[in-house]
């Protein structure tokens, strides 16, 4: 594209045009751009004098094997309708993690529409993405109270409460301290509840928002943590006592990929499920994601793998050591019993294929002792991205 430079959003007149930009681009205001100026690298893509693109980018942590690991967060992206179809958007998500590349990220993350576009860069879906409305009266039937203590407003029991559950999850944000008025700011009327069993520590923490809908107003549940199932129970139980409210809209987010609400519902078919743009992961530096991640520590794996390519004209050949608790991941010259492309690693790196039935049908190919040995490594966790950005 002739006249093209990418550079880095540095005064307000580059902010205020990307969000003219970007309103234009997705049909409505994007609140992000202006309540994250302070903690967001916004670069934008100027082709004579006029922005044509541009995104936020967050540095970050994700928790994968009940670590921290270093990775750059997409968000905001667009390129301008009239710019699309120039392949913009793959230089533009380039530049957007080159600068945290060389910060330490070693994974990278984002919520999109166009999957098929990033899947070819090496992004993948490790989970689908659900969102669930619930009529009130059918947790009232289905949940009862179990003698918890609620108590309203956040302290830093939720916080600690955070830490502990989202570890035991592959993807969840090691949330910095700005992330709560950042929420309180886009949520205008966001209010927390606190769970505990009498004398003990808090077990759960929900944030919920009032919204009007086409249907009527609704209560949305923007966070659910909950460390254990009789604690997921009572919240349950108190999300079915706002009688005044018809339905309980769980964002796509919120829930956990674990059977906390549907399987002990009276009604199932009550509910309504809808499928929305998933959370996709890439892997920036795979021998670095391996080191920096947690494993079990009694996994013993030596198995050497191939990692396609992203432009699908070679291998990587390389040599995957599992032991004691910690990874290693060596460039080797040797025949991989497994091949990958780079999205089915980073399904893999985050836990998401649950069997080996489920590796070989989206594509993972070699000898099955070996895809299973590999599918194991990454089993004790499941991913779950907990925040929309």
């Amino acid at each position: 594209m002739d006249g093209l430079r990418i550079i880095k959003a540095e005064t307000d007149e580059h902010w205020q045009h990307y969000d003219a930009v970007a309103t234009r681009s997705y049909g409505h205001p994007v609140a992000d751009i202006s309540l994250l100026r302070h903690h967001a690298d916004l670069r934008i893509a100027v082709v004579r004098g006029e922005i044509a693109a541009g995104g936020l980018s967050l540095s970050g942590h994700q928790y994968v094997g009940g670590r921290p690991v270093p990775a750059a967060l997409l968000g905001a992206g667009c390129v301008a309708p009239e710019h699309r179809g120039s392949h913009l958007s793959t230089r533009m998500i380039a530049e957007r993690l080159r600068p945290l590349q060389e910060q330490g990220a070693v994974l990278a993350t984002l919520w999109t529409a166009a999957t098929g576009y990033v899947q070819r860069m090496g992004w993948a879906a490790p989970v689908q993405a659900l969102s669930w409305t619930v009529p009130t009266d059918e947790l009232r039937r289905s949940f009862t109270d179990t003698g918890y203590d609620v108590t309203h407003g956040r302290t830093h029991h939720s916080d600690t409460l955070h830490r502990q559950v989202a570890a035991r999850w592959n993807g969840p944000w090691e949330r910095p301290a700005w992330w709560h008025p950042w929420q309180e700011a886009k949520h205008p009327g966001l209010t927390t509840y606190e769970f505990r069993e009498p004398h003990q520590p808090v077990s759960g923490s929900i944030s919920v928002a009032y919204e009007h809908h086409p249907t009527g107003r609704r209560l949305v549940v923007h966070d659910f943590w909950a460390s254990t199932a009789q604690a997921a129970a009572a919240m349950l139980a108190h999300l079915g006592r706002h009688s005044r409210i018809p339905t309980i809209f769980f964002q796509r987010t919120a829930l956990p990929p674990a059977p906390v609400l549907l399987h002990h519902l009276h009604r199932a078919a009550s509910v309504t499920c809808q499928v929305g743009n998933p959370w996709l992961l890439r892997v920036l530096d795979p021998r670095a994601a391996v080191q920096l991640r947690g494993w079990p520590a009694d996994t013993d794996l030596d198995l050497d793998i191939e990692v396609a390519d992203p432009t699908g004209d070679s291998n990587h050949g390389f040599g995957l050591r599992i032991h004691g608790g910690t990874g290693d991941l060596t460039p080797s010259g040797r025949p991989g019993r497994v091949t990958l492309s780079p999205g089915q690693f980073a399904v893999w790196y985050a836990g998401g294929y649950r069997t080996t039935a489920a590796a070989v049908l989206s594509g993972v190919h070699g000898d099955p002792a070996a895809v299973r040995q590999l599918v194991h490594a990454t089993g004790d966790q499941e991913p779950w991205m907990a925040d929309h950005f």
